[in-house]
């Protein structure tokens, strides 16, 4: 007979309960509907979460099934269906986004000396979006296509740890360089992102905060060269250039010099031409760099295959940004207890 603590309730002690209750406080969530709190919300949606759960309905069923344990975990309120979609609606969103970055910030230190590949004392982040299909028929204002509706979810990740630091949920139709806009911007950090992410106004705001920058070139880009370097093409490199964007719109948004890097995967016999605004680092290991963005699409397609966040509890846009704060929340606690 089992007689210490369940797997869930070891996991949710690493739940601070003091920056929660601030977090409740701040958006007003210490009303309670039907004596319904949110941390009960909480831990219901990311009970959820770690069992896949597919409805309010299925959650309700498997909490009741061991309602005399319920107590030793942390719920306090009673459990059903419609309290719980009662609380979607209710509790403000922001409650959870401000409860997750408390938790990103705590994770973000466990792994701190955490190492990605890439010897670089700098803080390293990969930015990128994934597209989370939604049913027109029940989210009519989150319309994608003619008969398709979406949400896209841009994540920043913290390469050591691959903790996400930064999310942001947008339209189905939002562009993912706008993300840029709101963006935090840390200087000395390199910032990793593909070629959809190259809108030079927008790189040049990063350049003027004392951030690098890590992208792909596009095809048709228009440059002069200044000058070049060196390379040793047995590591792959093929060239490493400093230019001049010569086309007459981009060079007013990015009046200064860039870095150019060819480099040939001969494994999969590809050819990457990289951008850079970092003219000190080794031109390998700006390629390493780019070569650990992989990391974020890792991470998105992670959650979306084990967390619940490609079908959603309630259709109120304060029940899926609620229930997608939860996963992203449920992801570091997950991390953290694996720190431990």
């Amino acid at each position: 007979m089992h007689v210490g603590k369940f797997v869930f309730a070891q996991i949710m002690e690493y739940l601070p309960r003091h920056e929660f209750d601030a977090c409740v406080r701040r958006y007003g969530g210490h009303r309670r509907p039907r004596g319904f709190s949110c941390r009960d919300q909480f831990l219901c949606l990311a009970f959820g979460q770690l069992t896949f759960r597919e409805s309010l309905r299925d959650i309700e069923t498997c909490l009741r099934a061991v309602e005399s344990k319920l107590y030793h975990v942390g719920f306090r309120g009673r459990v059903s269906r419609s309290t719980l979609a009662d609380a979607n609606r209710a509790h403000d969103w922001r409650i959870f986004a401000d409860f997750a970055q408390v938790l990103i910030a705590r994770a973000r230190t466990l792994y701190s000396a955490d190492k990605f590949g890439v010897a670089l004392e700098h803080t390293a982040y990969a930015l990128d979006s994934t597209t989370i299909d939604l049913c027109l028929n029940l989210f009519p204002c989150a319309k994608f296509r003619r008969r398709k509706g979406a949400v896209k979810l841009h994540t920043l990740l913290d390469l050591r740890g691959n903790i996400p630091c930064f999310i942001r949920i947008t339209h189905g139709k939002t562009h993912d360089v706008t993300v840029l806009d709101h963006l935090p911007t840390e200087a000395g950090a390199f910032y990793m992102m593909d070629r959809g992410y190259i809108d030079f106004a927008r790189l040049f705001k990063l350049t003027m905060h004392a951030a690098f920058f890590v992208t792909r070139s596009k095809k048709n880009m228009d440059y002069t060269r200044r000058s070049y370097r060196a390379v040793d093409k047995v590591t792959g490199l093929r060239s490493d250039q400093t230019i001049a964007l010569a086309g007459a719109k981009s060079a007013l948004q990015y009046p200064e010099l860039l870095r150019r890097i060819c480099y040939y995967d001969a494994e999969h016999d590809r050819r990457f031409v990289f951008l850079t605004n970092n003219f000190s680092l080794p031109a390998q290991v700006i390629a390493d760099l780019y070569r650990c963005r992989w990391q974020v699409e890792l991470f998105l397609k992670w959650i979306k295959q084990n967390l619940r966040i490609k079908a959603f509890y309630g259709t109120s846009e304060n029940a899926v940004k609620s229930q997608v704060w939860v996963a992203v929340s449920v992801y570091v606690l997950l991390a953290m207890s694996n720190a431990s």
